[in-house]
């Protein structure tokens, strides 16, 4: 009988529980991983480019990175940074960095030096692991954090552009592949700090800990419904607010990992065939690339696709082209402080029966709060619950497993975030009878026009309808009459052609007058990484403009 143990016989004899109790395990999503290396070694559970992996193969080169951190001097709480795209270092780095304790600090691949540089510094990163091809950035951007110690570069040499560091592959090799005991001990611990977009400052550093990882990721396979039959494709960004949980919702599973560095219409229709893809995450202006680049006019999926939508409300006109083509679309909600997804529109069955066109519109609702983390009350400035009327607005406001620790070195922030003991998202929202909310807009997006309150959601979804729009957005811009009015900001779709009396007459076939645009400008939209359009840019180009005018 041979005295060689299996991965699942290694991994679950560690003398990792640190004197809890038999019926007590702490709650962390290392746990999950380590479930997939264990239940699906022999399981196929990475593909990148032309490297595929088994959940096995991973499991070791895990391990070895973790191991190889700490005997490089990584210790508990030091904080890791990440800075490159979709791939599988980044993905074996959110594995193994818990696995030591250390915390997680994964930067947005398309900031300037001087934001990165910020961000490394205010952390305290201790070492960063990064893309070589970000070299020119990670570079000038590693010289304002005296913090960092270690730089390990993957996919290449970053050459004289920034820092001599190690070798991912090299680093690897001096790792140990066997499991070792993880050192946590509290459940609550950082597990990483996100940053937030900063659209309106410095961005804020999100303190989520290891529970809520784990819990998050349950939910994510839950709203999901991911199995070890899924093929999930990494279309939404790993960096953004911890890709959701899908690292390890996605492994929990023991399904499959599809890394895309870069979403590009055609290399995502290529792989969902290719790879069977079943899943993916997409913000709506990903779902109009898709909808836009489909291989042909009546293109249909070739299998069952869900894809699960967030990052602005998305438009019923554009979910309803994308089931179109055979999707599932789940619309969830949330923000980087509630570890993204807080909300999901669960579907009811009585609601198959209804017209596509009625389907999208309910789905473009916002939703309840998930299985896990159900607590969720639209509220007016007394913190009192407004009526479920679908009319009366109110803020979001959300607390519980999904809610961060706070932000990091920012006490006063967290003050304010959680005044009333609740989380304020900053979201104006109604509430239907049944308890779904649905979002109307930024509180700070509100246009106030002669008095009336004019939500630009509203007149977003309006102008969507037009066949000729493929985006727009809506802001309020100085009026001397009425104070404010709305500006609609429109890119047409490639080939079409309209006028801004065009616009403005349909959008007055569909809501109320006052609620239409008055002035109407035609190009492209500008946008965060994660595909949200900047407003607040939009703002201060109409203002920009408006004082041209008058000179």
């Amino acid at each position: 009988m041979s005295s060689e143990k299996t991965l699942y016989q290694q991994i679950w004899s560690k003398d990792q529980w640190g004197g809890l109790p038999v019926y007590r395990a702490l709650l962390t999503p290392v746990a999950l991983f380590e479930r997939a290396a264990s239940a699906f070694t022999d399981r196929v559970g990475v593909v990148d480019g032309d490297t595929r992996m088994t959940y096995g193969d991973f499991a070791h080169r895990v391990y070895r990175l973790a191991s190889a951190l700490r005997a490089g001097g990584v210790k508990k709480g030091d904080r890791v940074a990440l800075f490159g795209p979709n791939s599988h270092e980044i993905l074996e780095a959110h594995m193994a960095v818990p696995q030591i304790g250390a915390v997680l600090v994964p930067i947005n691949i398309r900031l300037s030096a001087g934001e990165v540089g910020y961000i490394l510094d205010h952390s305290g990163a201790t070492a960063l692991i990064a893309s070589a091809e970000l070299a020119a950035v990670a570079g000038p951007a590693a010289a304002q954090a005296p913090s960092l110690q270690r730089f390990i570069w993957f996919g290449g040499d970053p050459g004289g552009a920034a820092p001599r560091g190690l070798d991912f592959e090299a680093f690897l090799a001096g790792g140990r592949p066997e499991p070792f005991p993880y050192v946590l001990d509290d459940e609550e611990a950082t597990l990483g700090i996100y940053y937030t977009s900063g659209t309106t400052g410095r961005p804020r550093g999100v303190m989520l800990h290891h529970r809520q990882g784990y819990l998050n990721a349950l939910g994510e396979m839950l709203a999901a419904r991911l199995s070890v039959e899924s093929v999930y494709l990494w279309t939404l960004p790993m960096f953004h607010a911890g890709g959701w949980g899908f690292p390890w919702a996605v492994t929990g599973a023991g399904a499959r990992h599809v890394l895309l560095p870069k979403v590009e219409p055609s290399r995502v229709f290529s792989l969902i065939e290719t790879e069977g893809v079943t899943h993916l995450c997409a913000a709506p202006t990903v779902l109009i690339m898709l909808a836009e680049g489909a291989p042909t006019k009546d293109f249909r999926f070739p299998h069952p696709l869900r894809i699960v939508t967030a990052g602005a409300p998305p438009p019923p006109a554009v979910i309803e082209r994308v089931e179109r083509m055979g999707a599932d679309v789940v619309h969830v909600y949330g923000l980087t402080e509630v570890f993204g997804p807080h909300t999901v529109c669960e579907w009811w069955p009585e609601w198959n029966g209804e017209s596509m066109e009625v389907r999208a519109k309910i789905k473009a609702r916002q939703g309840v709060g998930y299985v896990h983390a159900p607590e969720v009350r639209v509220v007016d400035d007394a913190m009192e619950d407004v009526a479920a009327d679908a009319r009366t607005l109110g803020e979001v406001v959300m607390r519980g497993n999904n809610v961060m620790k706070g932000y990091y070195r920012d006490e006063e922030a967290t003050q304010r975030a959680f005044r009333g003991g609740w989380f304020h998202s900053g979201d104006l929202a109604v509430m239907h009878p049944n308890g779904a909310i649905e979002l109307r807009d930024r509180m700070k997006d509100v246009i106030i026009s002669g008095g009336e309150n004019i939500t630009t959601v509203e007149v977003e979804q309006a102008l969507y309808r037009h066949p000729a729009v493929l985006e727009v957005a809506v802001v309020g811009v100085p009026d001397p009459r009425w104070g404010e009015v709305p500006k609609a900001y429109v890119t047409l779709k490639e080939g079409a052609q309209a006028t801004e009396e065009e616009i403005i007459a349909f959008c007055k076939s569909q809501i109320a007058h006052f609620k239409c645009p008055k002035l109407v400008e035609f190009g492209p939209l500008p946008k965060t990484s994660t595909g949200k359009i900047q407003k607040f840019k939009l703002r201060e180009r109409a203002a920009e403009g408006e004082a041209e005018s008058k000179e």
